[in-house]
């Protein structure tokens, strides 16, 4: 049972019930409508009674839940190219972005405030992604790992071996 709200912006999904009312009228079971537009059989009909009975309009995109964002547009685009850059760069001692580094840079830039959960919707409708910071030794040699890799890892990893003997697996 899905009980999430599926993928995609309210356009698109507003496009994808009008193509399965296409499919509808072009004489395609629910069944194989909701295979191609990647519904669940049941929308596919409550799509098709609400067609019928209100229209096309009553397929348009409801009402998205939550208030409009605090940013402006182009308030956005600024913030991503901040992003862009090192946290280092605004005076932190680690190479990473945290939903509280991104809150204070919002409110020293841009005078708005932010809970941090609204960062993370914020960061989701930017295209930005959660990524976990890997620890690197303090004494890592770039130079030597790739020496390494490329000159001694070739001599001392197993090559395949192949069989002549027929009774050899």
């Amino acid at each position: 049972m899905r009980c999430m709200r599926p993928f995609g912006t309210a356009q698109q999904l507003y496009q994808c019930r009008l193509a399965a009312i296409k499919l509808l009228q072009d004489g395609y079971r629910k069944a194989e409508v909701a295979r191609r537009v990647k519904a669940d059989k049941s929308s596919v009909g409550r799509w098709a009674a609400q067609h019928q009975h209100k229209g096309a309009e009553s397929l348009l995109p409801q009402v998205v839940p939550g208030g409009p964002s605090k940013l402006s547009p182009a308030q956005s685009k600024t913030l991503t190219c901040y992003l862009s850059k090192s946290s280092l760069a605004f005076g932190y001692v680690s190479d990473y972005w945290t939903l509280q580094r991104i809150q204070h840079l919002i409110k020293d830039k841009f005078h708005v405030k932010y809970q941090p959960s609204s960062v993370w919707y914020l960061l989701q409708r930017l295209d930005w992604s959660c990524q976990k910071p890997q620890r690197r030794a303090v004494q890592r040699d770039e130079n030597e790992i790739a020496h390494w890799k490329r000159y001694a890892w070739p001599q001392i990893k197993k090559s395949i071996r192949v069989a002549c003997d027929p009774c050899f697996p």
